[in-house]
Order: structure tokens, then C-alpha cells, then sequence
């Protein structure tokens, strides 16, 4: 099913529609301030591994993005940030970043393994927030790759239905998205690094390196 909302002013009765799809353990794609991602709630076991069906990774294996639309809430997932890493995702988020923190017990009740580390975003995406917000759990979140050798990712949201349709429960059309991932940053050692750059990157000030 393909649904079209406004990117900017999202309708509640939409975003319930959408809310009820993942509460019944369904996958959709959805847009966020960097490419299209694949999400599920979660806290939804049985989403969670039909996510890394989809994606054709064992679960032990999986690298998802753990999506907040607030930051008073990523706690309940890190163990203690000190003052810098703190003050950096009050900087930065929302915006196209992920940033990676060490994770507390709750995490691998998720995976269902011992996983350390917690990637994290915000997107500054009224869709995706207001999603999370509905919902009232994290969505488990991972990038739409396109399988063209060239083009890494889509940007046309009927382009990527088409190709998903048979796979995922609902596809949020939110206009077209971006062709560049986040830029990920390393908060869990003594420096806050970054792995990757992506959008954004040219945003970040002295307290990266």
C-alpha cells in the first residue's frame, strides 16, 4: 500500500493509520531528512526479525538505527554519556546524523544477543517524528539500498514502491528523498570520531574529529 502524506504537515489520522500498520508487526518504508529507510517498532520481536529478512542479515549481525523523535529519550537505551557527548547530540539533533553510544541492558533484549553498542538518530523529519511519537517506542530502522550498481540509493518514492511493494506493508510517500546517507559518529571511546561521512558532515565543529 502506498501512502502519500505531506511532508510538513502530516495528518493525525494518517500517522494513526501508520501507527496501527506497525503495532501489527508490519515493515514500512519511510522517509527521513537524509535516504528512504525501512522501519518496524522495535520493541515487536517478530517485526524485528522480519526486518532482517528483509535485509537478508541474521539478527546477530544487524546494524540498525534505533529512531528517537526526542532526545530525553534515547537514555532509556545508552548507558551514562559524559558532558561533551551529551552536549554534542543536543547540538545536532534533530539532523542527519547517527550517532553511535554505548547501550545499556535494554538493547540486547531487543536483538536477543549481547550487543554493545547502540546506533541512534533523530531525523529532522516531521514524518518519522511524529511516527516515533504515535507510536511510543523507537522505530528499528535501516537505509533503502537501490540494486543498481551506480546508484546507491533511490530518491523517487513510486520508484521505490514499486520495487517493495511485494515486501513491506505500507510505503510512505513523503517526496522525493536524498541520495546521501547520514554522516556516523563514534561517541563510545575517549574522542568523538567520526566512521563515515555522509550529509551533514560539513556541520560538525571542533568536538569531532
Amino acid at each position: 500500500m502506498l501512502l502519500k502524506l505531506n511532508s510538513m504537515y502530516p495528518s493525525d489520522a494518517q500517522i494513526e493509520k501508520i501507527t496501527d500498520v506497525l503495532k501489527d508487526g508490519g515493515v514500512i518504508v519511510y522517509p527521513t531528512d537524509t535516504v528512504y529507510a525501512f522501519g518496524c517498532d522495535a520493541h515487536n520481536p517478530e517485526a524485528v526479525k522480519k526486518l532482517c529478512t528483509l535485509k537478508g542479515v541474521d539478527l546477530d549481525k544487524a546494524n540498525f538505527s534505533f529512531i528517537f523523535s526526542d532526545i530525553k529519550l534515547i537514555g532509556k537505551y545508552t548507558k551514562p554519556m559524559d558532558n561533551q557527548v551529551f552536549k554534542a547530540l543536543n547540538r545536532y539533533l534533530p539532523g542527519p546524523f547517527t550517532f553511535i553510544l554505548n547501550a545499556n541492558g535494554l538493547v540486547p533484549s531487543i536483538f536477543g544477543y549481547k550487543k554493545k553498542t547502540i546506533g541512534l538518530r533523530i531525523p529532522d523529519n516531521k514524518i518519522s517524528q511524529a511516527l516515533v511519537k504515535s507510536l511510543g517506542n523507537p522505530l528499528l530502522s535501516t537505509s533503502v539500498h537501490d540494486d543498481d550498481s551506480v546508484v546507491e540509493y533511490t530518491t523517487d518514492p513510486e520508484l521505490i514502491h514499486n520495487r517493495w511493494v511485494d515486501k513491506v506493508e505500507l510505503m510512505i510517500d513523503g517526496g522525493f528523498g536524498n541520495n546521501e546517507p547520514s554522516t556516523v559518529v563514534d561517541c563510545t571511546g575517549e574522542e568523538i570520531t567520526v566512521i563515515r561521512e555522509g550529509l551533514g558532515i560539513e556541520l560538525l565543529e571542533d568536538e569531532v574529529v
